[in-house]
């Protein structure tokens, strides 16, 4: 039961930030803008957020109100990823660049300079930035702060006594971070903005003809940026929720998680419910990978060298599958990728 709640708990952790990088992806795409700069954004966004947390870490405010300082955090990760996002939208929608090699080029950038400027800062060979202890909400800070605050003390006590070391205080708090409600927040938000909204009915109509859509007024152009600054703000924000699950500190790398996000959005057909199933169903692969030597009916390979890889290369591997499987259901918005010119009908 114990490996059972850990399993389920790691999966949604690890399924937030390709949930809210993957919904990035499908608001630049369906305006009309192929975001492969998914990866650098996260990086800019995770190295923004931890170096963040770094200046506060013993500021008095953020012992004192830690998941305050953990919503800074998340505010300025977002911020940070949605400006770096603006250069892939300059080059793709005032220069008509190539959508495809800018977003390479700003993931070429993004480590780069994430590790030239974490030398600056904590010097030369000091790659990783450490994430402050009271960025998780744990057991003991959820009853001491949010329970014993409403229902006082005592209630707070026996709360944390009912639930530490049992299914439900696994499941729920041995990694538990403020982006994970958040995450499901911003999915009810999407998918308000992309069908009930007159935003998001321009935002489709632009990946989908933007010449109609100009014709009625709607300037494609400012959409197009919009569909990409809400791109690189969620962006952001995987970025430093990635970090938080992966649990090590922010090495200057999100390993590939950007482009397992774009074959989530893919494999989601662009639509934000099937995101949510697609980022689980990636996620699981992924934690299945993490936790395969305590599973105790997977095959161990005890006499293949290097087997500890065999299952970390799970969710890559089934990444290909589903795409070769899925690829001709697949509907992109038909103008993505395409510059748009306005003397063209």
């Amino acid at each position: 039961m114990v490996i059972l709640s850990d399993i389920i708990s790691m999966t949604v952790l690890f399924a937030v930030p390709l949930l809210l990088v993957a919904l990035g992806g499908m608001f630049s795409e369906r305006s009309g803008i192929i975001n492969i700069a998914l990866e650098g954004i996260m990086i800019i966004g995770a190295l923004a957020g931890c170096l963040f947390m770094r200046a506060i870490s013993n500021a008095p405010f953020a012992v004192e109100a830690p998941q305050f300082a953990m919503l800074l955090t998340i505010l300025v990760s977002a911020l940070c990823g949605a400006l770096f996002s603006l250069l892939l939208a300059f080059a793709s929608i005032n220069l008509r660049a190539d959508q495809t090699i800018g977003g390479t080029a700003l993931n070429m950038l993004a480590p780069a300079f994430a590790v030239v400027l974490t030398w600056a800062i904590q010097g030369q060979g000091q790659t990783t930035i450490l994430i402050p202890t009271w960025a998780r909400i744990s057991l003991q800070n959820f009853s001491d702060g949010f329970v014993g605050s409403i229902f006082g003390a005592d209630a707070g006590t026996r709360f944390f006594e009912a639930l530490d070391g049992t299914f439900v205080g696994n499941l729920f708090f041995k990694s538990f971070y403020l982006t994970t409600p958040i995450a499901f927040v911003l999915l009810i938000a999407a998918i308000i903005v992309m069908y009930r909204t007159k935003l998001g009915l321009r935002l489709r109509s632009c990946g989908e003809h933007p010449q109609a859509a100009d014709s009625v007024g709607i300037n494609v152009y400012k959409m197009r940026y919009t569909g990409v600054f809400i791109s690189g703000l969620l962006g952001g924000i995987g970025g430093i929720a990635y970090t938080m699950a992966a649990g090590a500190g922010f090495q200057s790398t999100v390993a590939g998680y950007g482009f397992l996000a774009l074959a989530v959005m893919i494999f989601g057909n662009w639509k934000p419910l099937n995101i949510l199933g697609a980022s689980f169903f990636f996620a699981l692969f992924k934690v299945i990978g993490s936790y395969s030597s305590s599973i105790p009916f997977l095959p161990s390979f005890e006499n293949v060298a290097a087997s500890d890889y065999i299952y970390q290369m799970l969710p890559y591997i089934v990444t290909m599958i589903i795409l070769v499987l899925t690829s001709k259901k697949s509907r992109a918005p038909k103008a993505e990728g395409i510059p748009y010119d306005k003397g063209a009908r």
